[in-house]
């Protein structure tokens, strides 16, 4: 049987797929298509049961359609079984639903803590301002239902210590021993089974080795450590021709001028240029 070629992009929204379960509700922010991909080919496979809470619209949903660009509020605003505001959702709706939400962190460290506010030491005079905490500080000390995902491993996420901590990780002490459950990137997956990162499988055509290399502090390896668990080619069918036909997920992996060129044939396609 011939090997199915496929790209990071498509492994990475095969992979959140998977650590989806039935009837769960999954929180959706903002500007996050590897993860929307993946929660709508969970729905369209294993969890058919499933609802999406998005930050776009501040909506309740149990319908989808194809992932775009340029119109992508409608999608939320006309399929919404419900819409509040974002405090009502943060504060009275989303706790008792307990979602499923997959963060993207600037920088993390090895015991599960992450930041999204800005990168240097000095917060007013930072190297880089980040998009912002969200409500990261709000949900990340008290649910267990936080997975994290990194497009493009490197060393400059995967740190010893982080600039400034919007959410929170495995740290001594907390009732629950609540933390991050899962992370995803472009080399690997990985849990904190003992409480700090591990690398529980390695992606085709990395290593161990790579993985660790790429990683600003030492990683704790599974005993039964192996390789990923490629997409099936119903998977890889959904994906391209169903799910997402315009490969809007791929902006999360592509930088400079190949993001900027992909952006704008996405927009082309969907007649906004």
């Amino acid at each position: 049987m011939p090997t199915l070629e496929y790209s990071v992009d498509e492994l990475i929204s095969v992979c959140i797929s998977r650590q989806v379960v039935d009837a769960e509700v999954l929180a959706q922010g903002i500007n996050t298509p590897l993860v929307m991909a993946g929660y709508i080919l969970a729905q369209s496979t294993h969890a058919p049961n499933v609802c999406f809470a998005s930050a776009i619209g501040q909506t309740i949903s149990v319908e989808w359609a194809p992932l775009g660009v340029a119109r992508i509020e409608d999608f939320w605003l006309t399929r919404g079984l419900i819409h509040v505001s974002f405090a009502g959702a943060s504060l009275d709706l989303l706790p008792g639903f307990n979602p499923k939400e997959f963060f993207r962190p600037a920088q993390v460290d090895a015991i599960g803590n992450f930041n999204n506010i800005s990168l240097g030491a000095d917060y007013r005079r930072p190297r880089m301002r980040l998009p912002g905490s969200g409500g990261t500080p709000d949900v990340t000390p008290h649910s267990n239902q936080i997975y994290l995902y990194v497009p493009r491993h490197s060393r400059l996420t995967f740190v010893e210590k982080l600039d400034f901590v919007s959410g929170l990780g495995h740290v001594e002490d907390r009732p629950g021993g609540v933390g991050p459950r899962y992370l995803i990137s472009d080399f690997g997956q990985f849990d904190w089974a003992n409480g700090r990162m591990r690398l529980m499988s390695y992606h085709s055509g990395r290593s161990i080795e790579a993985v660790q290399k790429k990683t600003g502090f030492p990683l704790e390896i599974a005993p039964d450590c192996h390789e990923t668990e490629p997409p099936t080619a119903e998977e890889l069918r959904l994906l391209r021709e169903v799910i997402d036909p315009l490969g809007v997920r791929k902006l999360e992996t592509l930088a400079g001028a190949a993001r900027k060129d992909h952006l704008r044939w996405i927009l082309e396609q969907e007649g906004a240029l």
